[in-house]
């Protein structure tokens, strides 16, 4: 419960500084942001960072599959299949909307 409540003050009080900013304010952030994301070296370490979150969450699911065998509902095992098959494929995409660039 105090994580909803730091979660909704934080988002009541960025309402109420963006509102006073203006949209000036709101472009000069957005092009940080841009240039930011734009960076060689934070592009690097994201991608590092995603790799390595692919590689334990392998390793997780072998331990895990090991652990919960056949016990797994047929829904959640496809589901697995499915995500396991697409990462294999080189398709890239996800359900929400990210890629492997």
């Amino acid at each position: 419960m105090r994580y909803r409540l730091t979660f909704v003050a934080g988002l009541a009080l960025g309402y109420v500084l963006g509102t006073r900013a203006g949209r000036e304010r709101y472009e000069q952030l957005m092009k940080s942001a841009r240039q930011v994301a734009q960076n060689p070296a934070v592009r690097n370490t994201a991608e590092s960072a995603a790799q390595q979150g692919k590689h334990f969450a392998g390793k997780a699911y072998h331990v895990v599959s090991d652990k919960v065998g056949d016990r797994m509902p047929e829904s959640v095992a496809q589901r697995v299949r499915t995500l396991r098959e697409r990462g294999v494929n080189g398709t890239g995409g996800d359900d929400w909307g990210t890629s492997n660039t």
